[in-house]
Protein backbone atom coordinates (compact mmCIF):
# COMPACT_ATOMS: atom_id res chain seq x y z
CA UNK A 1 0.00 0.00 0.00
CA UNK A 2 2.86 2.36 0.80
CA UNK A 3 4.28 1.79 -2.69
CA UNK A 4 0.91 2.60 -4.29
CA UNK A 5 0.69 5.82 -2.25
CA UNK A 6 4.24 6.81 -3.17
CA UNK A 7 3.65 6.12 -6.86
CA UNK A 8 0.88 8.72 -6.81
CA UNK A 9 3.14 11.22 -5.01
CA UNK A 10 0.55 11.80 -2.29
CA UNK A 11 1.51 14.00 0.63
CA UNK A 12 3.18 12.61 3.72
CA UNK A 13 0.13 13.55 5.78
CA UNK A 14 -2.26 11.68 3.46
CA UNK A 15 0.09 8.67 3.39
CA UNK A 16 0.32 8.57 7.17
CA UNK A 17 -3.46 8.90 7.64
CA UNK A 18 -4.29 6.21 5.05
CA UNK A 19 -1.84 3.69 6.46
CA UNK A 20 -3.02 4.27 10.01
CA UNK A 21 -6.67 3.94 8.96
CA UNK A 22 -6.11 0.54 7.36
CA UNK A 23 -4.05 -0.57 10.36
CA UNK A 24 -6.86 0.37 12.77
CA UNK A 25 -9.39 -1.43 10.53
CA UNK A 26 -7.33 -4.62 10.72
CA UNK A 27 -6.78 -4.30 14.47
CA UNK A 28 -10.51 -3.93 15.11
CA UNK A 29 -11.22 -7.32 13.51
CA UNK A 30 -7.87 -8.82 14.63
CA UNK A 31 -7.42 -10.04 11.05
CA UNK A 32 -5.02 -9.11 8.21
CA UNK A 33 -6.85 -6.49 6.13
CA UNK A 34 -6.57 -8.43 2.85
CA UNK A 35 -8.76 -11.15 4.41
CA UNK A 36 -11.56 -8.71 5.16
CA UNK A 37 -14.35 -7.68 2.83
CA UNK A 38 -16.92 -4.97 2.22
CA UNK A 39 -19.26 -6.36 4.87
CA UNK A 40 -16.50 -5.77 7.41
CA UNK A 41 -16.15 -2.21 6.11
CA UNK A 42 -19.88 -1.62 6.70
CA UNK A 43 -19.61 -2.97 10.25
CA UNK A 44 -16.53 -0.85 10.85
CA UNK A 45 -18.26 2.29 9.60
CA UNK A 46 -21.07 1.76 12.11
CA UNK A 47 -18.46 1.17 14.83
CA UNK A 48 -16.75 4.47 14.02
CA UNK A 49 -20.01 6.37 14.42
CA UNK A 50 -21.62 4.54 17.36
CA UNK A 51 -18.66 3.39 19.48
CA UNK A 52 -15.81 5.77 18.68
CA UNK A 53 -18.19 8.72 18.23
CA UNK A 54 -16.23 10.08 15.28
CA UNK A 55 -17.63 12.93 13.20
CA UNK A 56 -18.69 12.61 9.58
CA UNK A 57 -15.46 14.17 8.28
CA UNK A 58 -13.27 11.69 10.18
CA UNK A 59 -15.37 8.70 9.09
CA UNK A 60 -15.29 9.84 5.47
CA UNK A 61 -11.50 10.07 5.72
CA UNK A 62 -11.30 6.51 7.04
CA UNK A 63 -13.55 5.27 4.22
CA UNK A 64 -11.36 7.03 1.64
CA UNK A 65 -8.36 5.13 2.99
CA UNK A 66 -10.18 1.79 2.87
CA UNK A 67 -11.49 2.54 -0.62
CA UNK A 68 -7.91 3.19 -1.78
CA UNK A 69 -6.77 -0.06 -0.15
CA UNK A 70 -9.46 -2.21 -1.77
CA UNK A 71 -9.35 -0.58 -5.22
CA UNK A 72 -5.67 0.23 -5.74
CA UNK A 73 -3.87 -2.33 -3.57
CA UNK A 74 -6.13 -5.40 -3.54
CA UNK A 75 -7.66 -4.63 -6.97
CA UNK A 76 -11.10 -5.52 -5.64
CA UNK A 77 -14.38 -3.81 -6.53
CA UNK A 78 -15.76 -1.07 -4.31
CA UNK A 79 -19.53 -0.69 -4.69
CA UNK A 80 -20.27 2.99 -4.14
CA UNK A 81 -23.99 2.36 -3.61
CA UNK A 82 -23.22 0.00 -0.73
CA UNK A 83 -20.72 2.43 0.82
CA UNK A 84 -22.51 5.74 1.16
CA UNK A 85 -20.25 8.65 2.06
CA UNK A 86 -21.36 10.18 5.37
CA UNK A 87 -23.06 13.52 4.93
CA UNK A 88 -20.69 16.18 6.19
CA UNK A 89 -22.12 18.98 8.30
CA UNK A 90 -21.45 22.46 6.97
CA UNK A 91 -20.07 24.59 9.78
CA UNK A 92 -18.63 28.06 9.62
CA UNK A 93 -15.17 28.37 11.19
CA UNK A 94 -14.58 30.35 14.36
CA UNK A 95 -13.32 33.86 13.67
CA UNK A 96 -11.44 36.17 16.01
CA UNK A 97 -11.86 39.92 15.91
CA UNK A 98 -8.72 41.98 15.19
CA UNK A 99 -8.61 42.83 18.91
CA UNK A 100 -8.72 39.13 19.82
CA UNK A 101 -5.94 38.37 17.32
CA UNK A 102 -3.85 41.08 18.95
CA UNK A 103 -4.47 39.56 22.39
CA UNK A 104 -3.50 36.14 21.06
CA UNK A 105 -0.22 37.35 19.58
CA UNK A 106 0.65 39.38 22.67
CA UNK A 107 0.08 36.24 24.78
CA UNK A 108 2.65 34.12 22.93
CA UNK A 109 4.78 32.17 25.40
CA UNK A 110 8.10 33.08 23.73
CA UNK A 111 9.52 35.29 20.94
CA UNK A 112 9.69 32.19 18.73
CA UNK A 113 6.00 31.42 19.29
CA UNK A 114 5.20 35.07 18.62
CA UNK A 115 6.84 35.02 15.18
CA UNK A 116 4.94 31.84 14.30
CA UNK A 117 1.61 33.48 15.19
CA UNK A 118 2.56 36.60 13.25
CA UNK A 119 3.33 34.62 10.09
CA UNK A 120 0.15 32.54 10.31
CA UNK A 121 -1.98 35.69 10.56
CA UNK A 122 0.01 37.99 8.25
CA UNK A 123 0.31 35.50 5.38
CA UNK A 124 -2.62 33.11 5.91
CA UNK A 125 -0.46 30.03 5.43
CA UNK A 126 -1.12 26.59 6.91
CA UNK A 127 0.99 25.30 9.80
CA UNK A 128 2.43 22.55 7.57
CA UNK A 129 3.51 25.28 5.13
CA UNK A 130 4.96 27.37 7.96
CA UNK A 131 7.30 24.62 9.16
CA UNK A 132 8.60 24.06 5.61
CA UNK A 133 9.58 27.71 5.06
CA UNK A 134 13.21 28.18 4.12
CA UNK A 135 15.40 31.26 4.41
CA UNK A 136 15.31 31.78 0.64
CA UNK A 137 11.50 31.82 0.63
CA UNK A 138 11.52 35.30 2.21
CA UNK A 139 11.91 37.76 -0.68
CA UNK A 140 12.37 41.21 0.81
CA UNK A 141 13.01 42.79 -2.61
CA UNK A 142 9.62 41.80 -4.01
CA UNK A 143 7.99 41.70 -0.56
CA UNK A 144 6.75 38.15 -1.09
CA UNK A 145 6.83 34.86 0.76
CA UNK A 146 7.11 31.79 -1.45
CA UNK A 147 5.11 28.78 -0.32
CA UNK A 148 6.71 25.72 -1.90
CA UNK A 149 4.60 22.66 -2.62
CA UNK A 150 1.73 23.57 -0.31
CA UNK A 151 -1.48 21.57 -0.10
CA UNK A 152 -2.14 19.81 -3.38
CA UNK A 153 1.58 20.00 -4.30
CA UNK A 154 1.14 23.60 -5.50
CA UNK A 155 3.48 26.58 -5.25
CA UNK A 156 2.13 30.06 -4.55
CA UNK A 157 3.26 33.48 -3.37
CA UNK A 158 1.75 35.49 -0.52
CA UNK A 159 2.41 39.05 0.56
CA UNK A 160 5.22 39.91 2.92
CA UNK A 161 4.01 42.58 5.30
CA UNK A 162 6.60 45.32 6.07
CA UNK A 163 5.80 44.84 9.73
CA UNK A 164 6.30 41.09 9.47
CA UNK A 165 9.59 41.66 7.63
CA UNK A 166 10.84 43.75 10.55
CA UNK A 167 9.75 41.06 13.02
CA UNK A 168 11.56 38.42 10.94
CA UNK A 169 14.73 40.52 10.96
CA UNK A 170 14.49 40.82 14.73
CA UNK A 171 14.06 37.05 14.95
CA UNK A 172 17.11 36.51 12.72
CA UNK A 173 19.30 38.82 14.80
CA UNK A 174 18.40 37.01 18.02
CA UNK A 175 18.56 33.45 16.60
CA UNK A 176 21.48 31.45 18.00
CA UNK A 177 22.60 29.37 16.23
CA UNK A 178 21.51 30.86 12.92
CA UNK A 179 19.24 28.66 10.76
CA UNK A 180 21.05 26.99 7.86
CA UNK A 181 18.23 26.14 5.50
CA UNK A 182 14.84 25.95 7.19
CA UNK A 183 13.72 29.21 8.73
CA UNK A 184 12.61 27.36 11.86
CA UNK A 185 14.84 24.29 12.24
CA UNK A 186 14.12 21.45 14.62
CA UNK A 187 15.95 21.71 17.92
CA UNK A 188 15.72 17.93 18.26
CA UNK A 189 17.79 17.28 15.14
CA UNK A 190 21.09 15.52 15.85
CA UNK A 191 24.47 16.50 14.47
CA UNK A 192 24.38 18.30 11.15
CA UNK A 193 20.85 17.16 10.33
CA UNK A 194 18.87 20.03 8.83
CA UNK A 195 15.25 19.31 9.64
CA UNK A 196 12.25 21.59 10.13
CA UNK A 197 10.37 21.83 13.38
CA UNK A 198 7.22 19.75 13.73
CA UNK A 199 3.77 21.10 12.88
CA UNK A 200 2.61 19.96 16.32
CA UNK A 201 4.94 22.54 17.87
CA UNK A 202 2.94 25.26 16.10
CA UNK A 203 -0.33 23.72 17.25
CA UNK A 204 0.86 23.71 20.87
CA UNK A 205 2.10 27.30 20.61
CA UNK A 206 -1.30 28.55 19.45
CA UNK A 207 -3.12 26.57 22.15
CA UNK A 208 -0.87 27.99 24.86
CA UNK A 209 -1.32 31.55 23.59
CA UNK A 210 -5.12 31.15 23.45
CA UNK A 211 -5.18 29.92 27.04
CA UNK A 212 -2.93 32.76 28.23
CA UNK A 213 -5.10 35.28 26.35
CA UNK A 214 -8.24 33.97 28.04
CA UNK A 215 -10.08 33.43 24.75
CA UNK A 216 -13.26 31.40 25.15
CA UNK A 217 -13.38 30.51 21.44
CA UNK A 218 -11.90 27.34 20.00
CA UNK A 219 -8.57 28.49 18.57
CA UNK A 220 -6.03 26.51 16.53
CA UNK A 221 -3.44 27.45 13.85
CA UNK A 222 -6.02 27.29 11.03
CA UNK A 223 -8.12 29.84 12.91
CA UNK A 224 -5.53 32.49 12.03
CA UNK A 225 -5.79 31.51 8.35
CA UNK A 226 -9.57 32.03 8.55
CA UNK A 227 -9.01 35.38 10.27
CA UNK A 228 -6.53 36.41 7.56
CA UNK A 229 -9.11 35.76 4.81
CA UNK A 230 -12.07 37.27 6.65
CA UNK A 231 -10.24 40.42 7.73
CA UNK A 232 -8.89 40.88 4.18
CA UNK A 233 -12.44 40.63 2.83
CA UNK A 234 -13.69 43.13 5.38
CA UNK A 235 -10.95 45.57 4.40
CA UNK A 236 -12.07 45.51 0.75
CA UNK A 237 -10.00 42.75 -0.91
CA UNK A 238 -11.84 40.83 -3.65
CA UNK A 239 -12.56 37.12 -3.45
CA UNK A 240 -10.37 36.21 -6.43
CA UNK A 241 -7.29 37.79 -4.79
CA UNK A 242 -8.02 35.99 -1.53
CA UNK A 243 -8.46 32.72 -3.43
CA UNK A 244 -4.97 33.07 -4.94
CA UNK A 245 -3.42 33.97 -1.59
CA UNK A 246 -5.00 30.98 0.13
CA UNK A 247 -4.23 28.59 -2.73
CA UNK A 248 -7.83 27.43 -3.15
CA UNK A 249 -8.54 25.54 -6.37
CA UNK A 250 -12.23 26.51 -6.36
CA UNK A 251 -13.66 29.97 -5.73
CA UNK A 252 -16.60 28.30 -3.97
CA UNK A 253 -14.26 27.33 -1.14
CA UNK A 254 -13.19 30.96 -0.72
CA UNK A 255 -16.74 32.31 -0.97
CA UNK A 256 -17.65 30.91 2.43
CA UNK A 257 -15.81 33.87 3.94
CA UNK A 258 -18.68 36.03 2.69
CA UNK A 259 -20.73 34.39 5.46
CA UNK A 260 -18.14 35.48 8.00
CA UNK A 261 -17.49 39.05 6.90
CA UNK A 262 -19.27 41.61 9.08
CA UNK A 263 -19.01 44.23 6.33
CA UNK A 264 -20.87 42.03 3.83
CA UNK A 265 -23.46 40.92 6.37
CA UNK A 266 -24.20 44.49 7.39
CA UNK A 267 -24.45 45.62 3.77
CA UNK A 268 -27.70 43.69 3.39
CA UNK A 269 -30.63 45.20 5.26
CA UNK A 270 -33.19 42.93 6.85
CA UNK A 271 -36.58 43.05 5.05
CA UNK A 272 -38.12 43.85 8.43
CA UNK A 273 -36.60 47.35 8.23
CA UNK A 274 -38.71 48.17 5.14
CA UNK A 275 -42.05 47.51 6.87
CA UNK A 276 -44.16 50.30 8.28
CA UNK A 277 -45.46 48.95 11.55
CA UNK A 278 -47.35 50.63 14.30
CA UNK A 279 -45.87 50.38 17.74
CA UNK A 280 -46.99 47.39 19.74
CA UNK A 281 -49.82 48.24 22.15
CA UNK A 282 -48.82 48.60 25.78
CA UNK A 283 -49.59 45.63 28.00
CA UNK A 284 -52.88 45.92 29.81
CA UNK A 285 -52.62 44.21 33.17
CA UNK A 286 -56.38 43.63 33.19
CA UNK A 287 -56.14 41.88 29.82
CA UNK A 288 -56.04 38.06 29.79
Amino acid sequence: MLEELQRRNLSQITTRIYLRSVEEFAQYFKTPPDRLGLEHVRQYQAHLFTDRKLGAVSVAQQLSALRFFFLKVLKRPWLADDMPVPKRPIRLPEILSPEEVERLIQSAASPLHRIWLLILYAAGIRREELVQLKIGDIDSDRMLISVRQGKGKKDRNVMLSPRLLQELRDYWRSANPKPKSYLFPSKAAHGNADLPMTAKSVWDAVQQAATRAGLDKRVHPHTLRHCFATHLLESGADLRTIQLLLGHADLKTTSRYLHLSERHLRAAASPLDSLTLAKAPKNDRHQN
